[in-house]
């Protein structure tokens, strides 16, 4: 008796540690699938940074060289800002 008992109680432990390290090796895989994920959305991100800050560098330029037609222009275009006595005409048609 104590022969099938012991038996039993090793089959079991057997099956429980093979479905613990299956249930641990599906985890790593998707982790790791997980993490490749994740570095190519940095990648990205970062080449988008890197991007920007060269845009925002030129623009930076253009300010301090004091090229005031910029400004004007930024501030006609998206302020609606104009001249004193100026008039602007809206072209409503669509056209």
């Amino acid at each position: 008796m104590k022969k099938r008992k012991s038996s039993f109680g090793k089959k079991l432990v057997t099956i429980v540690c093979v479905f613990l390290f299956g249930y641990l090796v599906f985890n790593l895989v998707v982790c790791q699938v997980n993490i490749g994920t994740k570095r190519q959305e940095l990648a990205a991100v970062q080449n988008s940074l890197e991007e920007q800050q060269a845009a925002n560098e030129e623009l930076n330029r253009e300010l301090a060289s004091g090229d005031k037609t910029i400004i004007e222009r930024a501030a006609r275009d998206e302020l609606g800002y104009a001249r004193p006595n100026e008039r602007v005409f809206v072209d409503v048609s669509g056209k």
